[in-house]
């Protein structure tokens, strides 16, 4: 499937992964609806940020994903759905998992739904690594077991489940999208990268972490992109569990000390025990296999590590940008 001249709706377009994604889209050609959290504030999130040119080739429409009516409504005559609408913040979902189920779990079930009774051609749903939990072996690929350590985790298990059993039961059209550490420029203070740079850039001798020792398999946010985009362009994914991965990987304690020397050598880690999980909770290794990507589209990442940091570090260094995050609290 070409993405020129295809009627495509994005979930979560407002989002740090799903702004890039609708971006990329427009790049290729693609209608776009972009579906975003209604608020007072009449906010479309990332999207905010894009050029005029660009949003005039959007149709932007504002709802929630907790409602079927209006996603039955915001699908209806999409040829293609990327449905990253969720919740994603780990500490959040310590406190607040009803949240999580609402919007994780019965917000894919009304995309699902909705693909089903409209006869939707294609819905790639995202999913996350984090379903994996700590290694049990690595690299992990897609038949690893599901380790839920968080309630986020298993809101996206479930709603995993709830896909392929619509792949199984009815024939939707679906692929599970999963992945790894994604980073770069807009994403959220309650990632790790964003953290540290935010920190270091107010000026910060000392950046308050949480647990050093685990690692992470990260993704450029360019190179997750283009894997959507590649998964739902090829014939051979429909019903599939696909990992994003890099295949590498790094620990918190190092990647911290890669960033401090781009940014403020000399700077220390402290930890902040606040910041640590609950210690069954905390996922020690991710490492994904990205061989069944490449096998099934190609695709493979672009974007080295160092690459990666340095133009999320050059997007940070814009005071505009860094005005967006709070620096001196733990952002869950």
């Amino acid at each position: 499937m070409e993405m020129k001249g295809k009627k495509v709706l994005v979930t979560g377009a407002d989002g740090f992964i799903g702004s890039h994604l609708v971006e990329r889209l427009l790049m290729e050609g693609a209608l776009v609806r972009a579906f975003v959290w209604y608020n007072s504030f009449n906010s479309w999130g990332w999207l905010d940020t894009l050029s005029p040119l660009q949003l005039g080739q959007l149709e932007i429409m504002a709802g929630d994903i907790r409602d079927p009516a209006l996603v039955r409504k915001a699908m209806t005559g999409m040829d293609l759905v990327f449905h990253l609408a969720a919740l994603i913040g780990i500490p959040y979902s310590y406190q607040a998992p009803d949240s999580y189920l609402d919007t994780n779990v019965k917000g894919t079930l009304h995309v699902l739904q909705s693909g089903r009774e409209l006869g939707t051609s294609r819905i790639l749903v995202t999913s996350t690594s984090e379903v994996y939990g700590t290694a049990q072996y690595t690299p992990i690929d897609e038949q690893h077991p599901k380790q839920p350590q968080s309630p986020y985790a298993a809101t996206k298990v479930a709603a995993d489940a709830l896909a392929d059993s619509f792949y199984l039961s009815f024939g939707l059209p679906v692929t599970i999208v999963r992945p790894f550490n994604t980073y770069g420029p807009r994403q959220s203070a309650r990632a790790v990268i964003p953290t540290i740079i935010s920190q270091l850039l107010e000026g910060k001798e000392e950046v308050k972490l949480g647990s050093l020792h685990p690692t992470r398999d990260l993704l450029f946010v360019e190179d997750t992109v283009k894997g959507f985009i590649a998964i739902a362009s090829s014939d051979h994914t429909t019903g599939e569990n696909i990992n994003l991965a890099s295949g590498r990987e790094i620990t918190i304690g190092e990647l911290a000390e890669k960033i401090i020397r781009i940014i403020r050598p000399g700077a220390k880690v402290i930890g902040d025990h606040t910041r640590i999980r609950p210690g069954n909770s905390e996922v020690d290794r991710l490492l994904g296999h990205p061989g069944k990507m490449s096998r099934l589209t190609g695709w493979c990442p672009g974007v080295s590590l160092e690459e990666g940091l340095a133009a999320t570090v050059a997007w940070f260094r814009d005071k505009e940008n860094l005005s967006r995050y709070k620096t001196d609290i733990f952002n869950v």
